[in-house]
């Protein structure tokens, strides 16, 4: 093993230890799922819900290796009211890089209009596609007119996605965001890489579009 694939083996325990969502755990599971692949690059991201006066926590972790993109979702729910029974459901899925359709990113900047090259992502959305499904989003079409009411049809959205992950500055810190471009790009690099990859591979754009259908991205995350 070189020092600099065990580096990142360590970086992304470091990674699930900063995030504190039951890190043993979670590593655990992760280093399972790997079955020995040393990891390229990783993304940890956890989301915290509020529903009532209950919190749901969960973790997505993304890892990247020479061949594979391993999938790790781990979910944690109270089983009483005193919070003395928790339970964690936890899924896996390992997709082959030559596999992956798409790799979208897009982005997010306040006052464009005074943009300089120094001025950090607000906001990034990495969505990968490999399965070929679509999400089809469908309601009323208007024309703008608020006294018009005329049927004008049906419009909607569609989006190639089989996971989407939303990074904030505000909400995760502007690392999170530099780290999850950084996957994004080793992601490319590695799919683009495979000689069995038909992938589109899109950076700083929307998803492919159909006619009178615009992209948007609106998952959280993707669980199995």
């Amino acid at each position: 093993m070189t020092p600099s694939l065990s580096a990142q083996r360590r970086d992304l325990d470091a990674s699930l230890e900063r995030a504190g969502f039951y890190p043993r755990l979670v590593a655990d599971v992760v280093h399972d799922a790997l079955d020995g692949r040393e990891p390229l690059s990783h993304v940890a991201h956890l989301e915290t819900h509020f529903e009532r006066t209950e919190v749901h926590r969960h973790i997505t972790v993304l890892v990247l290796t020479e061949d594979m993109l391993v999938i790790t979702h781990v979910d944690d729910q109270q089983l009483d009211d005193a919070g003395e029974q928790v339970m964690a459901q936890i899924s896996t899925e390992s997709v082959p890089v030559s596999q992956i359709r798409s790799v979208v990113l897009s982005y997010l900047y306040a006052q464009p209009q005074d943009y300089k090259p120094s001025d950090q992502v607000r906001e990034m959305t990495l969505a990968i596609a490999w399965s070929g499904g679509q999400r089809l989003d469908i309601g009323p079409a208007s024309c703008g007119d608020p006294q018009c009411d005329a049927d004008h049809g049906f419009t909607g959205t569609v989006a190639q996605e089989d996971i989407v992950l939303r990074v904030s500055a505000e909400a995760d810190g502007a690392q999170a965001v530099q780290n999850a471009k950084a996957f994004a790009r080793a992601l490319r690099k590695v799919n683009t890489a495979s000689p069995a990859s038909g992938g589109y591979v899109g950076s700083d754009v929307a998803p492919r579009r159909q006619p009178g259908f615009g992209g948007r991205f609106n998952r959280p995350h993707h669980q199995r």
